[in-house]
This record gives C-alpha cells, structure tokens and sequence, in this order.
C-alpha cells in the first residue's frame, strides 16, 4: 500500500502547498485507487506523480468546503476525457450529489463511465471483498468525517518446504492447499490445505481524520490501527485558536494517536502561516508526545508493508 499526498495544506493553496488530496495506491488489490478530497488543483497534482486517473475507483470526500471538493468536477471530466470506462463510487456528505449534477450539466460534460455517489453519516459501515469501511462525524463548521479503511486478513503463506519433504512435487496440489481445500494423494493419504498455510497476514488497518476539533469520534476511528492520517492545522499551545476555526493541532493529534495506540502518524493539513523553521516545530512537538510522527507535504509518499 502506497499513500501519495497531493496537496497538504489549509484553506488556500501557497506556492508550497496545494489544498487538500490524497491518493492510497493498493498494490495488492489489482493496484485500484482511492483519493481522500480534492481540492482545486488535485488533477494538476496528479500530473506529477505516479497516480492514473483511470486507476481511481473510490473517492472519498470528508467534508463540502471549497479547498476539499473544488477540483472534483475537472477531475471527473478529465477522467472521461482520458478514456475511463470503469466505474467510478465517491462517498460524501449531503449535497455533493446535486453540486455535481450541476456542474456537469452546466459545463455539458458528458462522463462515458458510470458514476455512483452515496451519501455518508455518522456510523455509517460497510465491506466489500477486500475491505471494511467506517465513518464517524467529526466537529466542523459544516457535518465533516472521518473514515476507518480496514484491510480483511489474507490467508497465509503455503509452506512448501513441508510438502517438498513428503515427496509432493509443484503443481496443480500446491493451489489447492493454497485454497485450503482437502486433497487426497494416490496413496489414499488425505492432506488438509489448513495444516500447510502458514499464520494468517493481519489486514492494513488505518484512519484519514477530515478537518475537526478534538473530539473522541477520532479513537473510535483511530484506535489500534497501524496507519493514521490527521489534520494539525495549528501548533502547540494554539488550542483556542485551533477550536474557535473547528481545527486540531499538532499536539493533539499526537495525544490522539498515543491514546489510540497507532503504529504511524501523519500530520497534515498544515496551515500556510508557518515557514519552514515552525514546521520543524511543529512536527518535533508532535514527536515530543508521540515519536512515531511524519509530518506531510507535497509529493510526500509513505508506504506500509505487512509482511
């Protein structure tokens, strides 16, 4: 699994960091796309890095303020433009259904691919094959969330050595024990697929925070995944400032991942206010709390591997 952040800041774009969006690449999936918001600007981002419009399946917006969705209507257009056939689901708060209509047929852009838009709430969960999905509201100035993305567990590992030993040569046995089915050698000896899979591989587990206050909603999402990606619009000690905008800093997402018992952090969402030295700041005041944290900025990319 790849994560790729598009555009890492707050509010406006600077020349340092777009609005918000982010790609999370699973390679093991058939290397489908998920893009969390998508701010002005997100397909020129793209452009830069390894993310394939047509890849994209899934895209989940966490709240309707302008620096979240603004780019969304290009990017649709461009990924018919571009060819896209396949299906593409995006997961969003009430109004972005009748906002995209609009814009679409004002600007006559025909998509060739059909589009699905399901409205989120709070408490909101469902699977699909490979993964488990949750969302919790947030505190915001508009209804904003925050999703859970839970990878199922995948069967272990065949473990040939074994069969190797008992004289079972490759082929058309080995997939079948893979399958953990029961096969039956010439012999008549009965092998059971199970007893030759080594331990299950634990599902990537882990939480994209849309812009809020500090609120508990976060560790129900947060809480034991190995990946959380939170907003830190502010720094330390700018608590008031950071709930009188409906924001977090970069202190309180560390606690909240602390208290969660998150393997990773990542800060993001950093207001266009700070210059480089406070950035450093802020990240190391984040650090002081909870050490496993990566702060975010254009073109940053964080991959996670289980095994």
């Amino acid at each position: 699994m790849r994560v790729q952040f598009l555009g890492t800041g707050a509010g406006t774009p600077s020349k340092q960091r777009n609005v918000s969006s982010l790609a999370i690449q699973w390679y093991q999936h058939g290397g489908q796309t998920w893009l969390l918001d998508c701010g002005e600007a997100t397909q020129h981002q793209i452009l830069q890095y390894p993310v394939k419009l047509g890849k994209i399946n899934q895209i989940f917006i966490t709240h309707l303020h302008g620096d979240h969705i603004y780019g969304l209507p290009g990017l649709l257009g461009s990924r018919s433009f571009q060819g896209g056939e396949s299906p593409l689901r995006i997961y969003a708060p009430k109004g972005l259904q009748e906002w995209i209509n609009v814009s679409l047929q004002i600007s006559g852009t025909h998509l060739r691919y059909p589009l699905e838009i399901i409205e989120i709430h709070d408490g909101m969960t469902w699977s699909d094959d490979s993964f488990h999905y949750t969302v919790r509201q947030l505190e915001h100035g508009v209804p904003s969330f925050g999703f859970r993305f839970e990878e199922k567990s995948q069967s272990g590992a065949l473990q040939v050595h074994k069969l190797q030993q008992m004289g079972i040569p490759p082929g058309p046995l080995y997939q079948q024990l893979k399958q953990g089915k029961k096969i039956q050698l010439e012999d008549g000896t009965w092998l059971n697929g199970a007893d030759y899979l080594s331990a299950p591989v634990q599902g990537l587990r882990m939480a994209v925070i849309g812009d809020t206050r500090f609120t508990s909603a976060i560790h129900d999402l947060a809480d034991g995944t190995d990946l959380l990606i939170h907003e830190a619009t502010f720094r330390a000690e700018q608590e008031e400032l950071a709930r009188n905008f409906f924001h977090s800093t970069s202190t309180e997402a560390a606690t909240m991942a602390k208290q969660a018992n998150v393997k990773q952090l990542i800060l993001n969402h950093i207001s266009s206010r700070y210059q480089p030295d406070e950035i450093e700041q802020l990240l190391a005041e984040a650090q002081d709390i909870f050490p496993q944290t990566l702060i975010a900025y254009d073109g940053f990319s964080f991959e996670w591997d289980q095994k």
